[in-house]
């Protein structure tokens, strides 16, 4: 049955994809953005559907409480905060005002509407992990002063919010901790490994990795997310996280060589020192999703060559 779903963030590269798909689902989807990294491009496509609307609005505002007045919410997917590790500093407030004040406005309308609750949120509140791999009973190694602290604060800061909802008020939400995801839609100008690698090739100059290349990731192509993001807005229990994220990390040298063999690229890599503490590996335990029926089904391999055929055609 057709639903009005609101996704916060919509104009983000994980919020399009998802807009997207529910669309494609028949659901009347409705999205604010106030593009301090989402982009305008990413909403352009989705505003050509007669089943979408968009509000250009920071969910922090006190405006946020009045968008879409006479539409009740059967859902919510709240995914907005500035996001970016160049960004820690420029964005520092934002981060926290996204995960503060926009928190609380975003679970105060579904409170009001009734609605469901998915709040994405990530792996970066495990912090510098001294555990492998991170499960949900990990309570994670933070620094509350460091330069990640805004991001990462900030998002457990929204997932006690959450909880304290769920207990109060008994709002039917819950958390995915969102691990690397990647996938088309993604800007060539994000700092993130898999796109900053592409806008390497792209320039025709070599794999920049910063460090010496041996902490480790695990990524999901997004499909494989946005799933996981469905079934644990229809099956998980409220108050609960679970983590979604790729199984067999690899460290970022090995990934930086499997894309220059994927894409025949010649300038091969070239190591800088970093410009930040970088965390050394992240690995997502993901039992607890399985358990509702979610599994990954894209292997790295495969999806850095829908990236390749995406975002290098001339190479495919």
């Amino acid at each position: 049955m057709a639903q009005n779903i609101l996704i916060t963030g919509v104009g983000g590269f994980i919020g399009s994809n998802l807009a997207q798909m529910l669309l494609d689902e028949g659901h009347e989807v409705f999205g604010v953005d106030n593009f301090s990294t989402g982009t305008e491009e990413n909403v352009a496509h989705l505003s050509a559907h007669s089943r979408f609307a968009f509000h250009e609005i920071d969910i922090a505002s006190v405006g946020f409480r009045d968008i879409f007045q006479g539409v009740r919410f059967d859902e919510i997917y709240h995914l907005a905060c500035p996001t970016g590790v160049p960004n820690l500093v420029t964005l520092a407030e934002e981060m926290l005002h996204a995960c503060s004040f926009g928190t609380y406005n975003v679970l105060d309308r579904a409170r009001n509407d009734g609605a469901k609750v998915l709040f994405t949120s990530t792996a970066e509140m495990y912090g510098q992990p001294e555990k492998f791999p991170q499960d949900e009973t990990y309570n994670g190694n933070v620094d509350p002063l460091g330069k990640r602290s805004p991001y990462e604060e900030g998002k457990r800061f929204s997932e006690s919010i959450l909880a304290t909802y769920v207990r109060k008020y008994g709002l039917n939400a819950r958390v995915v901790r969102v691990f690397n995801t990647y996938g088309p839609g993604m800007s060539l100008n994000d700092e993130r490994v898999i796109p900053h690698f592409l806008k390497c090739i792209l320039e025709g100059r070599p794999l920049r990795i910063y460090g010496d290349g041996s902490q480790t990731r695990s990524h999901l192509f997004v499909s494989d997310l946005l799933a996981g993001l469905r079934i644990a807005m229809e099956k998980g229990t409220p108050g609960e996280a679970y983590n979604c994220g790729g199984g067999n990390p690899i460290p970022i040298r090995e990934l930086g060589e499997l894309l220059l063999e994927l894409s025949s690229h010649p300038h091969g890599i070239e190591h800088h020192e970093h410009f930040i503490e970088d965390h050394r590996g992240r690995l997502p335990g993901v039992e607890k999703i399985e358990t509702l029926g979610w599994k990954q089904t894209i292997s790295l391999e495969e999806g850095l060559q829908k990236m390749i055929a995406h975002y290098l055609p001339a190479r495919t």
